[in-house]
C-alpha cells in the first residue's frame, strides 16, 4: 500500500475503525495513468447512486476529484485507486493508492457457484461470498468463480462481468448484476446486446471474455466448457476499450 487518507488525511485508529468494524459501505475501483483514468463521470456517478441509495443523501464529485488527486499527491502518477464511502452513519470517504495493476494475460478458466450478491447494482463493501467462492475456486485449479442463480442463470463473476461471442456478435450476460464501468465503457464502444445466458448454453457460445477495472480478459473455458480463444475477437474488444478517453481528476 502506498498511501491511505480518509477526507484528506493521514487516518488515526479512531477514523479507521469504522471502516474495519462497521463493514458498511460502498466504493470504485479504478487504474490511474498519467493521473487520469477511463470513465470518471461514470465513477462519480456510481459513487453518488450509491451514497444515495445506503446513506440518503449523494456524494459531490468535485469532492471526490479533490480528495483522489490530493491523495496522489505530486509524486503519483501511475497506481490502483480505490475510493471507499463507509460507516453506519456520516460516511467518511477513505482513498486508498496502491501500485497499478494490469489484467491478466493468461485466458481465464471459471467455475460456476450458484451464488448471487445481496444488493447487486451497488458496488458495496462486505463480500465475503465472492471472496469465498473465489478462494474455493483458486484451490480447484480456476482463476474466477462464476455466479449464476439456482436454476442456471449466468450472473458475472465474482469480481468480473462477462460477455460471449455469438459468431461475430457480443452477448453480455444480462442477470441482475453490478453494472461495471468498463463493461459501460464498452457498451458505448462496441456493437453488442444483452441477453439471458444459461449454463445450458454455453456451448452454443464460441468464446468468451471478462472486464473489470483492469480492462479486457479472454475465458479458456468454464467448468467442462472449453473455448477456443479467438485472439483476433478479443483484440477488436481491447481496441474498442483503448479508444475510450482518459478523463484527468484536476
Amino acid at each position: 500500500m502506498l498511501r491511505i487518507e480518509i477526507d484528506g488525511a493521514t487516518p488515526t485508529p479512531d477514523q479507521l475503525a469504522p471502516a474495519v468494524l462497521a463493514n458498511y459501505g460502498h466504493f470504485t475501483a479504478m487504474q490511474v495513468r498519467d493521473r487520469r483514468v477511463r470513465g470518471l463521470d461514470e465513477h462519480l456517478r456510481r459513487l453518488d447512486e450509491g451514497n444515495r441509495e445506503l446513506y440518503g443523501t449523494g456524494l459531490d464529485g468535485g469532492r471526490v476529484r479533490a480528495l483522489v488527486s490530493h491523495a496522489l499527491a505530486d509524486d503519483v502518477r501511475d497506481a490502483s485507486v480505490r475510493v471507499v464511502v463507509f460507516g453506519p452513519t456520516d460516511p467518511a470517504v477513505l482513498v486508498a493508492v496502491r501500485d497499478p495493476a494490469t489484467a491478466p494475460e493468461r485466458p481465464q478458466r471459471l467455475l460456476p457457484v450458484a451464488y448471487q450478491r445481496p444488493l447487486p447494482h451497488v458496488k458495496h463493501l462486505g463480500g465475503f461470498g465472492q471472496s469465498l467462492h473465489r478462494a474455493r475456486a483458486a484451490a480447484a485449479g480456476y482463476d474466477e468463480a462464476l455466479l449464476t442463480t439456482p436454476d442456471g442463470v449466468v450472473v458475472e463473476g465474482a469480481i468480473t462481468n462477462i460477455a460471449f461471442l455469438d459468431g461475430d456478435d457480443v452477448v453480455w450476460a444480462e442477470a441482475d448484476w453490478l453494472h461495471g464501468i468498463t463493461m459501460q465503457l464498452l457498451e458505448r464502444a462496441l456493437p453488442a446486446r444483452r441477453a439471458v445466458v444459461r449454463l445450458a448454453d454455453l456451448r452454443s457460445y464460441r468464446g468468451a471474455f471478462l472486464t473489470n477495472s483492469l480492462g479486457v480478459v479472454a475465458v479458456s473455458g468454464v467448468d467442462d466448457v472449453e473455448y477456443e480463444v479467438d485472439a483476433d475477437a478479443i483484440a477488436r474488444v481491447q481496441a474498442a476499450y483503448d479508444t475510450t478517453p482518459w478523463d484527468p481528476f484536476e
